[in-house]
């Protein structure tokens, strides 16, 4: 295993329109279509300079500032979706990455920026992303957003510790780990259990380094399932 990731490009994008299963009538908006950034990006608690979010209750946020998304897995995509065109910032990330997956990502990892221009750029590992019915809409797939479930293959959501320059070709490097219990495989796999199993939800909600949402969802469904 590697303890480090290469950026291979870095995105951001602005709100656009889109149309619900092509119907004019039910319009919806969202910068999932991201564009790559050739240059340095400035990244700072809230994200990337110049990135948007349409709906700031599930995207974006101090928890959810940069979404990771390993580069591996679009050949996959390829194979399974052959008609769709994959590439850099496909699934809406803001950096696409090369060098490790959910089952070597842990929450709470710390990397850090191993550039001269990064000015000391450290982004934490918050949470799994959780692929909704937009990333299937945004590539008229009705099956994808089940399916990157279903893999596993969902990226993850970054905070910002300390603000910097990010660019392609820098190099992120894994500097704290302080949750190696909890893999994104790991929190993947006990946000989608089934059945659902309430003491494992509330050891993953014990974890200092999950992001809030996720934190009090899992408690929300553990009192639930014990009740």
């Amino acid at each position: 295993m590697t303890d480090s990731f290469r950026i291979v490009s870095v995105q951001i994008g602005a709100c656009r329109s889109f149309l619900k299963n092509g119907d004019p009538d039910r319009p919806w908006i969202s910068a999932i279509e991201k564009n790559v950034v050739a240059g340095p990006v400035l990244t700072s608690e809230l994200g990337l300079e110049g990135d948007e979010q349409a709906d700031k209750v599930h995207h974006g946020g101090i928890d959810k500032a940069v979404l990771g998304y390993c580069e591996s897995h679009y050949s996959f995509w390829e194979k399974e979706f052959s008609e769709t065109k994959w590439g850099s910032g496909a699934f809406g990330e803001n950096l696409t990455l090369s060098g490790m997956l959910e089952s070597e990502v842990c929450i709470g990892d710390v990397f850090e920026c191993q550039s001269a221009n990064a000015d000391g750029l450290r982004l934490q590992v918050s949470q799994p992303r959780e692929p909704c019915w937009k990333l299937s809409q945004r590539w008229g797939l009705p099956k994808l957003a089940v399916r990157v479930q279903a893999t596993r293959r969902t990226g993850w959501y970054m905070r910002v510790l300390h603000s910097g320059k990010v660019q392609a070709g820098q190099t992120l490097k894994l500097i704290q780990r302080p949750h190696p219990e909890f893999t994104v495989d790991v929190a993947n796999n006990i946000l989608f259990a089934k059945p659902r199993d309430a003491m494992a939800d509330l050891r993953l909600a014990g974890c200092q380094s999950l992001s809030e949402a996720w934190k009090e969802n899992l408690i929300r469904r553990s009192a639930k399932h014990v009740s």
